[in-house]
């Protein structure tokens, strides 16, 4: 079944069908079973010697996890700490190794590869984020850990959980998957330290908000190279999306004053140029997490926009001190 279909059942009126109920069930049997594994005690979870924040999420697709990770890392590095980056390397092979600037995104993933080339560093990829950790920890004195994802990666201890809702989709038809896009149940929710939706709330849910503020546009070839957005008012442009929710990004553009012609594509779509070789001879304006991947096969008028996550000056506040006294030894027992 094509993502289209899935979305128009997990966000729209259509019902999912017995197949996909029966799996959906199968799959919350399983991950109760999971659970209760570490409960037990017949699955542990590793130890590390400092702090780990998870941000993560419940829901299938993107919540603005990775610009949530980036402004958690630039604001504790501005407070005097040193903080690694953990990430599973999606779109990448999976294998445990450090991420920088001038890496392929097909070796370590288009969002920690983002990240690197924001300077954020150090940052590890790999599908056991417990090793990658481990292995940041080896390399470097650290003080803290930032997860990006991973809530569900119970090997990995952590001590403070952020949750990130879509505003905009919220917890669609409150399944689980396939029939739903739950990863966990709602009650989920309640066990999560901090819950923070993006650019809307979510009805019945208490959570706080994130706005993401967009930038200059950027050329993808030279990244250098900028246009201001309000230059761009009422320009007919090709968007281009390779998220969780390219509806998202389409709308924001058109909120600035652009006339998009809309291009979904699946999250961590591996781009090629025959991708967006349009018959229409419009300037194409993509994603940041996209751009990383087209910049080798870029043509000159080709954009992408970077966003940057904000959030109440109060919340802020709250939330770094609370980052900033956490103690590696008191784990938090998620699994119970």
């Amino acid at each position: 079944m094509n993502q289209q279909r899935l979305h128009a059942i997990w966000y729209g009126s259509q019902p999912p069908g017995l197949g996909l109920v029966l799996l959906s069930w199968l799959f919350r049997l399983l991950s109760w079973l999971r659970r209760l594994c570490y409960r037990l005690g017949l699955l542990r979870q590793g130890k590390l010697p400092v702090p780990v924040v998870v941000v993560g999420n419940i829901t299938a697709g993107g919540t603005g996890k990775t610009p949530t990770v980036h402004w958690l890392w630039q604001r504790l590095s501005e407070a005097g700490l040193k903080v690694g980056v953990v990430s599973r390397g999606t779109g990448g092979r999976g294998s445990l190794r450090s991420v920088h600037p001038q890496d392929d995104p097909c070796e370590v993933g288009d969002e920690p590869l983002l990240l690197a080339r924001r300077g954020v560093a150090p940052i590890m990829v790999g599908r056991d984020r417990l090793a990658a950790a481990r292995k940041l920890c080896e390399q470097q004195p650290l003080d803290l850990i930032l997860s990006d994802d991973g809530l569900q990666h119970y090997r990995l201890p952590r001590q403070f959980e952020i949750l990130l809702l879509d505003g905009l989709r919220g917890l669609g038809n409150g399944r689980l998957l396939p029939a739903g896009p739950l990863r966990e149940p709602p009650s989920r929710l309640r066990q999560a330290d901090a819950v923070i939706s993006n650019s809307a709330h979510v009805p019945g849910v208490m959570a706080n908000l994130m706005t993401l503020m967009a930038g200059d546009l950027r050329s993808v070839a030279e990244p250098e190279r900028r246009q201001k957005l309000e230059d761009w008012q009422g320009r007919r442009v090709h968007a281009v999306a390779g998220i969780g929710n390219p509806e998202r990004f389409f709308l924001g553009l058109e909120r600035l004053g652009l006339d998009v012609v809309r291009h979904p594509f699946d999250d961590h779509h591996d781009f090629v140029a025959e991708d967006l070789a349009f018959a229409e001879p419009l300037p194409v304006v993509m994603t940041e997490k996209d751009a990383v991947k087209c910049q080798a096969f870029a043509r000159p008028d080709w954009y992408y926009l970077p966003v940057n996550a904000s959030f109440s000056a109060a919340f802020a506040e709250h939330l770094l001190h609370e980052l900033q006294h956490l103690d590696p030894a008191e784990r938090k027992k998620v699994f119970l």
